[in-house]
């Protein structure tokens, strides 16, 4: 069965090498001609990288990301809420990975030059359009090639020109007024040198990083950070552009005393070699994403919002999902069904989990009965609630202990 994929993103390329691992016989489409390792830091949850274990990956992964100990939240004055250690520190089989999100594409992408060959990855083609004539799927790019497939896959990312043409009316990605701002700084480790930091509230929040193993070896913290600001409520966001300029009069004075003794917010975002600017988008979930041959993956099919981590490390998932469900031999159109029902509602829940805070809801709750600081976390947010909080969501994004190690038992 031969498969096309457009996109190598992280979603694309983990599935296609899932699906190459099982014997499929797999292309991947990507629009970018010369890829190259763009972009800032993302966290790869330990029930992700489970599969980029298994394909292999995690001493690669490891050469160059951070093997993340410990997730923290501080209010606005950078007093700890809550702190759970992370992955193998968690006492699970498997490590979350703080990465620079180019040097992950790059992991992936060199891996799948090995397997599957340079042949199978074709860059500068863009997808245009596709037609389904029978059993067969016809691919057509921007540059006037095509391409036919038994299947075919849209890992093109939330402006997805497959999502675009089974929802021709749906219309630009949904904003509720949030900007962020995003570097990477060479500064001194803090909290040990492995701690994701998240401060603040819904309206302003910091949210901080290491993601270099080189660095940390040199004593240093390549810290990448992002600042979320409420803009208030706008007809329509600006089109995201990982590549536009951020200014620094436009957020750093609300952070500017943002000093908490551990940590020098404004002057970890001043000393960023070059920072960005883009909005906190996402879509509404679909009704369907499998259409006969075709069906959706990642972003083009779940965009949600950057909170708990979950958008690369669920696109990562939907790839193992896919290939589950294509490897039982029966109909294709059946198995990319079952793909469907395995994972649509859970990612809408997520996404709409998402908009209402999710797991960051208890970092409104202590500005609100808190604004000023606290002197015993308990009088303000009590362990029982803080638990039902982390609890919930941790289920819901299937990263749960339980969920985890019963994973980790099936595939010993």
């Amino acid at each position: 069965m031969k498969i096309a994929i457009a996109g190598a993103g992280i979603g694309g390329l983990t599935a296609a090498l899932c699906l190459h691992r099982a014997g499929f016989d797999v292309e991947v489409h990507e629009a970018v001609a010369e890829p190259k390792p763009l972009g800032v830091g993302i966290n790869i949850q330990a029930g992700a990288v489970r599969i980029l274990s298994g394909l292999g990956l995690e001493r690669a992964l490891a050469a160059t990301g951070i093997e993340t100990r410990e997730l923290r939240y501080a209010n606005r004055h950078g007093q700890t809420i809550w702190a759970d250690p992370r992955g193998r520190h968690a006492g699970l089989p498997w490590p979350q990975f703080s990465i620079h999100r180019g040097e992950l594409q790059m992991v992936l992408l060199n891996a799948a030059r090995a397997m599957l060959g340079d042949r199978r990855l074709q860059f500068g083609q863009r997808i245009a359009a596709f037609e389904q004539s029978g059993a067969k799927v016809i691919a057509r790019f921007a540059n006037g090639t095509q391409t036919e497939a038994d299947l075919l896959i849209g890992a093109d990312g939330i402006h997805s020109a497959i999502r675009a043409q089974l929802y021709p009316d749906e219309g630009p990605p949904k904003w509720q007024g949030i900007l962020m701002w995003r570097g990477v700084t060479v500064g001194k480790p803090y909290l040990g040198g492995a701690t994701m930091v998240q401060a603040g509230h819904h309206t302003q929040k910091f949210v901080c990083y290491p993601i270099s193993r080189t660095h940390a070896e040199r004593g240093e913290a390549l810290i990448n950070w992002i600042c979320d600001l409420h803009m208030g409520a706008q007809a329509s966001p600006p089109r995201e552009d990982w590549n536009k300029p951020g200014r620094l009069e436009d957020f750093l004075p609300r952070f500017a005393d943002w000093k908490f003794g551990w940590l020098d917010v404004p002057e970890v975002i001043r000393s960023a070699h070059a920072i960005y600017e883009f909005p906190m988008v996402d879509r509404d979930p679909l009704p369907r994403w499998s259409h006969g041959r075709v069906t959706l993956l990642g972003d083009a099919a779940h965009p949600m919002y950057p909170i708990g981590s979950n958008g690369a490390s669920q696109a990562i998932i939907d790839g193992e999902v896919l290939t589950e469900e294509l490897s039982k031999g029966d109909a294709p159109e059946a198995a990319l069904q079952r793909y469907e029902q395995r994972r649509l509602l859970p990612m809408a829940r997520i996404v709409e989990s998402n908009r209402r805070k999710g797991i960051d809801i208890m970092l409104d709750i202590v500005e609100e009965r808190a604004p000023h600081g606290f002197t015993d976390r308990e009088t303000v947010l009590p362990s029982s609630e803080l638990e039902k909080i982390v609890g919930d969501y941790k289920k819901l994004v299937a990263q749960d202990r339980e969920t985890l190690l019963r994973l980790a038992a099936r595939t010993q």
